[in-house]
C-alpha cells in the first residue's frame, strides 16, 4: 500500500488515461460501422463493417490518438523549454524574475556539485551530463515529433479512404501535409493547447487551491512568484 501511495499521481492518470483510451476504441469502432453502413445504405450496397481488433489498428482509430498526443507533448516541450528563459512574475509556472537561463551547476547539483545520491550522470560531467540535464525536453520533443509523423500518416491513409469513397484522386503524403485538411485538425489541437497552459500560468498569480503544489500558498500574495511567500 505505501508504494501504491507513493505512485499514486502516476498510477491514477494511468488508470484514467486507459479507461478513456477503451472508452475512446469502443465509441470510435461503433461510429466507424454506423458510418459504413449509413454510407452502404446511400449507395444501395452491403455494409462493410470491420471487427473490433480490426479497427484498433484502422487509420480512422490511429489519427483519432495521434493527433491529440502529438499536441499534448508539443505543448509540455515548449512549456519546457519557454521557462528556462521567460518568467512570469506572480505565476507558480515561473521562476523568479531574474533567475532566467540554465543556472550555474551549483544551483543543478552537477559535475563537483553532485550529492553522493544523484544520478550517475548527474556526476560524470562531459557529454554524458550535457544529454542527461536536456534529457527531459529531448524525449518529450521525440515523441512529440513521432506522434506527429504517426498523425500525419494515418490521417493521409484516412484522407485517401475518402478520396477513393467519393472517386476522387488521392494524394501524397505530402500533398496531404501541406493541405488544408492536415492544418486544420492540427492547429485546432495547437490552439488550444497553448490558450490552456498559458490561462493556467496567468490564473495560479489569482487563484488558489489549498493543498497543490501547483497553487501558492492561500495566503501568499499576487506578486510571489513560484513557491516563494
Amino acid at each position: 500500500m505505501r508504494r501504491l501511495r507513493d505512485q499514486g499521481l502516476t498510477v491514477f492518470f494511468l488508470v484514467i488515461f486507459l479507461a478513456a483510451l477503451a472508452g475512446q476504441a469502443i465509441a470510435g469502432f461503433n461510429l466507424y460501422n454506423e458510418d459504413q453502413i449509413s454510407h452502404a445504405k446511400l449507395l444501395g450496397q452491403a455494409p462493410e463493417t470491420i471487427s473490433f481488433l480490426r479497427y484498433l489498428t484502422s487509420s480512422h482509430f490511429a489519427q483519432a490518438t495521434t493527433e491529440n498526443w502529438q499536441s499534448e507533448y508539443l505543448q509540455f516541450a515548449l512549456f519546457m523549454f519557454a521557462t528556462v528563459w521567460l518568467v512570469q512574475r506572480g505565476s507558480t509556472e515561473s521562476k523568479k524574475p531574474g533567475e532566467e537561463g540554465t543556472e550555474t551547476d551549483e544551483q543543478q547539483t552537477v559535475g563537483r556539485h553532485a550529492r553522493p545520491d544523484s544520478p550517475k550522470w548527474a556526476r560524470v560531467g562531459g557529454w554524458r551530463t550535457r544529454l542527461y540535464e536536456n534529457s527531459l525536453l529531448l524525449v518529450m520533443t521525440l515523441i512529440w515529433l513521432w506522434s506527429w509523423f504517426a498523425q500525419s500518416v494515418s490521417g493521409w491513409s484516412e484522407f485517401n479512404v475518402e478520396q477513393l469513397d467519393h472517386k476522387e484522386a488521392t494524394v501524397s503524403w505530402l500533398g496531404y501535409i501541406t493541405s488544408s485538411d492536415f492544418w486544420f485538425t492540427t492547429l485546432q489541437n495547437w490552439q488550444s493547447e497553448f490558450l490552456a497552459v498559458g490561462s493556467f500560468a496567468a490564473f495560479t498569480i489569482y487563484l488558489r487551491q489549498r493543498g497543490s503544489p501547483e497553487s501558492k500558498p492561500v495566503g501568499a500574495a499576487h506578486t510571489d512568484t513560484a513557491v516563494e511567500g
